[in-house]
């Protein structure tokens, strides 16, 4: 089994910073994707970010305000978004896709979200 924490959430005003972190625990094989992703109140859970095979893909909403990294080292990947904006407000989660065994696909494994409000 693969456990996924989500760290770093929190209130901040429009225009400032937050960084998320998300780890990765358990079982690992092998990981192949990690993402952050986002679900407002009455909206759909969207992608904001991605990583995979060490190539990134945003989404337009966030393009040039947000970056998405990772530490293999350590199982973890973060978000960095800077010029927040009210809109931004959302439970944001990591989903991590990963295996804990050579002859076993790779499963998604979601974490428990963390709040992030953008508001003066």
């Amino acid at each position: 089994q693969v456990q996924v924490v989500e760290s770093g959430g929190g209130l901040v005003q429009p225009g400032g910073s937050l960084k998320l972190s998300c780890a990765a625990s358990g079982s690992i094989y092998s990981i192949n994707e990690m993402g952050w992703y986002r679900q407002a109140p009455g909206k759909q859970r969207e992608l904001v970010a991605i990583i995979v095979s060490g190539g990134t893909n945003y989404a337009d909403s966030v393009k040039g305000r947000f970056a998405i990294s990772n530490d293999n080292a350590k199982n973890t990947v973060y978000l960095q978004m800077n010029s927040l904006k009210p809109e931004d407000t959302a439970v944001y989660y990591c989903r991590v896709k990963a295996t804990d065994s050579l002859w076993r696909a790779p499963q998604n494994y979601w974490g428990q979200g963390t709040q992030v409000t953008v508001s003066s």
